[in-house]
């Protein structure tokens, strides 16, 4: 025991050192008798339980606390106050004026009247507020204002009337929040005891410094270090997974023999809807589905008046839509939909001499969803063409196949599907061997004649494809919520394995 004594005191650090002549007090009293915070205490407990000096034990309760809204309310007062203040001024005010006065927004100034008028301090007649008590009597807390003082407290301390007021504010945005506290208690051991015997306010040398070496003393004692000592887990730098698996597809088709094509994220409707012979009238251009902003108009050339014909009368291989096509709603800007944008103009800009070409582009696309588990406005999309007299059906099929396989997926099925500018068209699924079912991925398809032939000139084969990248991320990530792939939570970010296929 006598080893194990001096061993564990010649590797004791100043921290440990002032606070072990207080053990047997609780940690509120050993920052009291120490003069340090909470945080040096916790940090000098966990260093003397890695020696045996103390244990501890950690335990967690849930408290009631003020949230956001509380927090203000107590320092600026409850609504139902700020309304009682106000009519104290004007006991009889109609709605427009009580709300005005009191500077309530409107859902506080709705909550604050059904409150109060819940408790009989006002009435409503005729579109009016009256107040029915006496000044004296209005000045008097409200139970609500008496409970948000008490905070915080555990919840089994509330009494019947408490819990009441409780679950009736908790009904009411951010003013109450039930949180988990983490205590810890420590417990002093025979090694502990004895250490409180002996005298620790010896000096030590912590660090060899030019200024040690010079003044250096025998009689003080250089502090050893324990090597073995646990240390906290080290956080290198690393790539984002999605950055990650974007560089990894880009690769993919590269290795493929693709070449990268770019564009403008905000587009004119053009480029994004009529090159690719979408009506315009199709559900898929209103309001509720496409963001529209501001870009320079539509350029006035060959390919636009090809464009237009398609939609208006079509050719000897269509009849088009037999509309008259606005050039105004053509010019309408917009967040790109999809990356198919990048694909009509490519194909405007191909000449024959160019063929055969293959193209892939990864970018952001935008659309107007409401946000949940399973869905975002924006999200990444893989594009692809192969443009090729000789390429068929079965070509496409092939890219698709060995693009997943190198993504990681070996079991891939082909389901046929309709898309307004690729004719054939085909759905891309792969197994989810954690699932056990069919994901759906994206679709493809050989461009229509509509579509190539305004832009490109000429009828010629283009195979086609736009794959969601986010679903194949989620996938091999196993991540269910979609929102986590951008929220960026340390942790999250911390514990993703990295991954390259």
């Amino acid at each position: 025991m006598e080893n194990k004594i001096k061993d564990t005191i010649d590797h004791l650090s100043p921290l440990e050192r002032k606070i072990i002549p207080f053990l047997s007090l609780s940690e509120e009293k050993i920052q009291e008798k120490t003069t340090l915070d909470r945080a040096a205490v916790q940090k000098a407990l966990k260093f003397l339980e890695n020696k045996g000096i103390v244990t501890l034990t950690t335990t967690t309760k849930k408290e009631i606390d003020l949230g956001i809204n509380g927090i203000y309310y107590k320092k600026n007062h409850l609504p139902e106050r700020r309304l009682i203040l106000s009519l104290e001024k004007k006991p009889r005010s109609t709605f427009e004026e009580a709300r005005k006065n009191s500077s309530l927004s409107e859902n506080e100034f709705k909550a604050a009247l059904g409150t109060l008028k819940k408790k009989g301090i006002i009435q409503l007649q005729n579109g009016s507020l009256i107040v029915q008590r006496g000044v004296e009597e209005l000045h008097n807390k409200l139970p609500e204002e008496t409970f948000i003082e008490t905070l915080p407290r555990p919840p089994e301390s509330l009494s019947k009337e408490e819990n009441e007021i409780c679950n009736t504010l908790k009904k009411r945005k951010d003013i109450l929040q039930i949180q988990e506290i983490t205590l810890t208690e420590h417990a002093i051991t025979e090694l502990g005891k004895e250490l409180q015997k002996i005298d620790l306010s010896e000096e030590q040398i912590e660090e060899i410094t030019p200024e040690v070496i010079k003044n250096w003393s025998r009689n003080k004692k250089i502090r050893k270090y324990d090597l073995t000592a646990p240390v906290p887990t080290l956080h290198g730098g690393k790539r984002h997974f999605v950055n990650t698996q974007i560089r990894q597809a880009k690769k993919i088709w590269i290795e493929m023999g693709f070449k990268e094509m770019s564009g403008p994220i905000v587009d004119s409707s053009f480029w994004v809807f009529d090159s690719l012979f979408t009506p315009q009238d199709h559900p898929a251009r209103e309001m509720q589905d496409t963001f529209f902003i501001e870009i320079p108009p539509i350029p006035n050339n060959q390919v636009q008046k090809a464009v237009k014909q398609m939609h208006e009368s079509g050719s000897g291989i269509s009849k088009g839509w037999n509309y008259t096509w606005s050039e105004q709603k053509a010019a309408q800007p917009v967040l790109r939909t999809h990356t198919t944008s990048l694909t009509a103009r490519t194909l405007s800009t191909l000449k024959k001499e160019d063929l055969p070409a293959k193209y892939f582009a990864i970018g952001k696309c935008f659309r107007n969803e409401t946000v949940d588990w399973n869905h975002a406005f924006e999200f990444y999309q893989t594009e692809g063409i192969v443009v090729d007299e000789s390429v068929t059906f079965l070509h496409l099929l092939g890219y698709l196949k060995e693009f997943y396989k190198k993504m990681g997926f070996e079991k891939i099925k082909y389901r046929p599907s309709f898309f307004a500018y690729t004719e054939p068209s085909v759905e891309i699924d792969v197994f989810h061997p954690l699932k056990k079912k069919w994901i759906e991925m994206g679709g493809a398809g050989m461009l229509r004649p509509e579509v190539t032939l305004p832009l490109f000139g000429k009828q010629i084969p283009v195979l086609a494809w736009g794959q969601g990248l986010d679903r194949i991320i989620r996938d091999i990530y196993k991540i269910q919520d979609i929102r986590d792939l951008y929220t960026n939570d340390l942790k999250i970010l911390r514990d993703m394995p990295l991954k390259s296929n």
